[in-house]
């Protein structure tokens, strides 16, 4: 294989397989995606170890420190139902957020960025100007306005995040797409009478998915901090349900008091955050050709 040829994968293996390797070797990246393996798993398995629910309340373990004694790990809050339950359960709705509204973004944005990088000329123009004046809207202002006019309900939080954090990931696709469009296969199908919604899906967007995947998980924690940030402000999921920034807001204010309130929760989210950033760092340098051919 010469060096003009490096991002070409030797018989037998796909660009896949080699940046498999290349992922495997960092040591970084793996470590963090088997702790999110089992940051998944334990926020759904979790909760069964534990003989208490996350709405009871203890009436005997009011504000109690962690303890093995009386079963409360993470201790209680100030109502006396178990951190330890009530963290697991926010976790999965901070990591359901994240993927639900991470997905919607991605629909949108593939298929936004997609259609204006293929089709070009002044369609382009005014698709991108249309995202450059959703840029200049306040991103939050948006998100909560969308909240206060059709209820606080957590499927809306879904796909108002989702629906509003698309822009980075059109104009993403669309540059690629721009690229893309000249390339010989994509003349081909045009050639041989392919229509432009075909050639698309076909050819175009299947060859994004390596950018798709990379910037996927990076816009996961990116999500998860905009809902932290809703339930810190009462905007987000509403009790008896909480989430990872509905329990730092309850902690922050019982800091003095019960530092443990704020302790578990807030690793948690950083841990989770920590480490979709290391995956995706991992993703982007595996699936760059670059780095393959060197």
């Amino acid at each position: 294989m010469n060096a003009g040829t490096g991002s070409v994968a030797p018989p037998g293996r796909s660009l896949w397989s080699d940046a498999w390797v290349v992922l495997r070797r960092n040591r970084a990246a793996m470590t963090a995606l088997c702790l999110l393996g089992g940051m998944t798993v334990l926020v759904l398995v979790g909760p069964l170890l534990s003989p208490f629910t996350y709405d009871g309340t203890d009436w005997d373990q009011i504000s109690s420190p962690p303890s093995l004694a009386n079963g409360h790990w993470f201790g209680t809050d100030g109502l006396g139902r178990d951190l330890f339950v009530r963290t697991l359960y926010g976790g999965r709705i901070s990591l359901l957020v994240g993927a639900v509204a991470t997905a919607v973004s991605l629909l949108i944005g593939i298929s936004y960025g997609a259609v204006a990088g293929y089709v070009g000329g002044r369609t382009d123009q005014v698709m991108m100007r249309i995202v450059d004046i959703l840029y200049a809207l306040p991103f939050m202002f948006l998100v909560i306005l969308l909240m206060v006019l059709f209820g606080r309900h957590i499927v809306l939080i879904f796909f108002a995040i989702g629906a509003i954090n698309w822009l980075d990931m059109a104009r993403i696709v669309r540059g690629q797409a721009l690229s893309l469009r000249g390339k010989e296969y994509v003349d081909a199908a045009r050639a041989a009478g392919v229509r432009g919604g075909r050639i698309i899906r076909r050819h175009i967007v299947p060859n994004l998915l390596g950018v798709v995947i990379v910037y996927a998980t990076l816009t996961v924690p990116q999500v998860i901090l905009v809902e932290s940030f809703l339930s810190f402000l009462g905007l987000g999921v509403q009790e008896p349900m909480t989430s990872w920034g509905a329990l730092v807001n309850e902690g922050a204010q019982e800091l003095e008091n019960a530092p443990w309130m704020l302790l578990f929760p807030a690793v948690s989210l950083a841990l989770t955050l920590f480490c979709f950033n290391f995956v995706g760092d991992g993703l982007r340098d595996a699936l760059d050709p670059r780095d393959r051919s060197a």
